[in-house]
């Protein structure tokens, strides 16, 4: 079984060697995603609410191109900033990750390149 890369438009360009996603089988990891404008490359949102919102946005582009959603999602790891935006980001979160039953989660605090305060990787399971 062979791994294929996933590529769209529509989620920001890989700034280094790596993929959007990556499928093998049925399962999906797709990369770790910021808040970049897909068109502009600018970062979209001075808030952690308003860049999880685009994170998101590009994580559900990368699903769709790769013929997923966030249904499949069994894993999502968030990485902050800052631990003070977790309640913040929680309520953004739980608006846009769906119907239960959630995928497991993880939340790790890091820094990231400046203006960003927020990045998600996903690993999902398609049928």
């Amino acid at each position: 079984m062979s791994k294929t890369a996933i590529s769209t438009e529509n989620a920001p360009k890989p700034v280094a060697a790596f993929s959007q996603a990556v499928r093998k089988g049925n399962i999906l990891q797709v990369a770790g995603q910021v808040a970049f404008d897909p068109a502009t490359g600018a970062i979209v949102g001075e808030t952690v609410g308003e860049q999880t919102e685009q994170t998101f946005k590009n994580i559900e582009a990368v699903l769709e191109a790769a013929g997923s959603s966030l249904a499949d999602a069994m894993m999502v790891r968030v990485y902050l900033t800052d631990v003070d935006h977790f309640g913040a980001f929680n309520e953004v979160y739980d608006k846009l990750i769906g119907e239960a039953p959630h995928p497991a989660r993880t939340t790790v605090y890091v820094g990231l390149p400046a203006g960003l305060l927020v990045e998600i990787d996903v690993l999902a399971v398609t049928d």
